[in-house]
């Protein structure tokens, strides 16, 4: 079975990501071996396309997609345990802790 997206077919779950957030992976996550020359020169590119208006719905998709791949992926990350709050202190009405 072939998957398509918006007429580009996604072969693995790289192309699916890079389909989802309209930019390449490496872009942001770089690549090994890259000199420091090369990563300003990636990381100015993305400052670039952060700051385009066509773009500025891009750390939200981020988010969201992080997000699904998580609960797809590594659901038990999402099993959160609630740590007890500490007690509250109650202030008068003049301002000292009661």
């Amino acid at each position: 079975m072939r998957a398509y997206i918006g007429g580009h077919q996604a072969v693995n779950d790289i192309d699916f990501v890079e389909l989802a957030l309209g930019t390449p992976v490496e872009l942001w996550l770089g690549v090994e071996g890259e000199s420091d020359e090369e990563r300003a020169a990636r990381l100015d590119a993305a400052r670039d396309i952060l700051a385009a208006p066509e773009y500025r719905h891009l750390p939200d998709l981020v988010s969201r997609v992080a997000a699904e791949a998580i609960e797809a992926y590594a659901p038990e990350l999402f099993n959160v345990i609630e740590l007890p709050r500490p007690a509250r202190r109650r202030i008068s009405r003049k301002g000292a802790a009661a």
